[in-house]
C-alpha cells in the first residue's frame, strides 16, 4: 500500500496584501491639494479667465516692453546674487571641508543661526549698517576715508548685499555636503605625482565639487527670482523686480488677471531652469547636495 507524501498547505493568503501604511501620506497629500494645488491653478485659472477666456493679459506682456524689462532686470540681478553668494561661499565651505567635523559642525552653526531670523529683520539690520548715517558711513568718514555719507542704500548694490547675504546658507549647505564627500587621498596622490597643491584643487578638487557649485547656484538663482522683501525695502523703481510688479498689481491696481499671468511667467521660468538642470546635471544630484 503506497502512501502519498503529505500535502503541503498553501500559505495563507492574506487579507491586505499591502500595508495601509500609505494612509499615513493623506494629510499631507490633503494640505498639498488645498495650500499649493489649489491656489497654483487658480493662479492659472485667473490669468486666461477674466472672467471669460481672454489672452489679453499675455498680450499686454507682449505688447509693452516695460515688462519685458522688468523680467531681464530679475534675471539679471538673480544672476549677480548668485554668483556673489557663490564667490563668497566657495571659500568658506571649501575650509569647513578640510578640517575637523566636530569644529565644522560648530561652526556651521553659525552659518545656519541667521537663517532662523527673519527675513524682514535681516534686511532692517543691512539697511541699519548701509544708510546714509549707518555704520559703515560713519566709520568710513571717522577714518578719513570719505568726506561726505556714499549712497549705499536704495539702489542694485543694497539689493544684491541683502539677497546674497540672507540666501548664502544655501549655497554654503549645498556646497559643503559635496566637498566633505571628496576623498582627499586623491588630492595627495595628485600631489605625489608631482602636481603642486594649487594644481591639484583646480584640477581635482574643483571639478569634483561642481554638482554642489550647480545645485547651489541653481537653489539661488530660483530664489532670488521671487524675492520680495529685500527689493521692495533696499531697492529703488529702477530695479523693480517681477515680485514688486506683481504685488504692485494686486495691492494698488486690484488686477489679479494680470498679476496671475506675470505670476505664471514666473513659474514658467522656474520650471524651465529646473528642466535645463535634469538634462544637464540632473535633480538627484539636487537633493543630494541637501542631505
Amino acid at each position: 500500500m503506497s502512501t502519498s507524501p503529505p500535502r503541503i498547505a498553501p500559505p495563507a493568503t492574506r487579507r491586505h496584501r499591502y500595508s495601509p501604511a500609505w494612509w499615513l501620506l493623506l494629510p499631507a497629500l490633503v494640505l498639498l491639494a488645498v495650500f499649493f494645488i489649489y491656489p497654483l491653478g487658480n493662479m492659472l485659472a485667473r490669468s486666461i479667465f477674466d472672467p471669460a477666456f481672454t489672452w489679453r493679459h499675455y498680450e499686454r506682456l507682449l505688447r509693452e516692453p516695460t515688462y519685458f524689462q522688468v523680467v531681464g532686470i530679475t534675471f539679471e540681478i538673480a544672476g549677480l546674487v548668485t554668483v556673489l553668494s557663490l564667490v563668497l561661499a566657495y571659500p568658506l565651505s571649501y575650509f569647513l571641508s578640510q578640517i575637523k567635523p566636530r569644529l565644522a559642525g560648530l561652526l556651521m552653526i553659525l552659518v545656519i543661526v541667521p537663517y532662523f531670523t527673519s527675513v524682514l529683520v535681516r534686511t532692517y539690520a543691512w539697511m541699519v549698517l548701509l544708510g546714509t548715517d549707518g555704520l559703515i558711513n560713519q566709520l568710513l568718514m571717522s577714518v578719513g576715508l570719505i568726506g561726505q555719507p556714499l549712497k549705499l542704500m536704495y539702489n542694485r548694490l543694497s539689493v544684491m548685499i541683502g539677497m546674497s547675504y540672507i540666501l548664502l546658507p544655501y549655497m554654503v549647505l549645498a556646497l559643503y555636503s559635496v566637498m566633505r564627500g571628496i576623498d582627499t587621498g586623491l588630492l595627495r596622490a595628485a600631489e605625489s605625482l608631482g602636481a603642486s597643491r594649487t594644481r591639484a584643487f583646480w584640477r581635482v578638487f574643483f571639478p569634483l565639487s561642481m554638482p554642489g557649485v550647480a545645485a547651489g547656484s541653481l537653489l539661488v538663482f530660483i530664489l532670488s527670482l521671487g524675492f520680495f522683501i529685500t527689493p521692495a525695502l533696499m531697492g529703488n523703481q529702477e530695479d523693480s523686480m517681477i515680485s514688486m510688479v506683481i504685488e504692485s498689481q494686486v495691492e494698488t491696481y486690484f488686477d489679479w488677471g494680470f498679476a496671475s499671468a506675470l505670476s505664471t511667467v514666473l513659474l514658467a521660468c522656474t520650471l524651465v531652469l529646473f528642466a535645463i538642470y535634469q538634462r544637464t546635471v540632473g535633480l538627484q544630484r539636487l537633493f543630494e547636495s541637501k542631505l
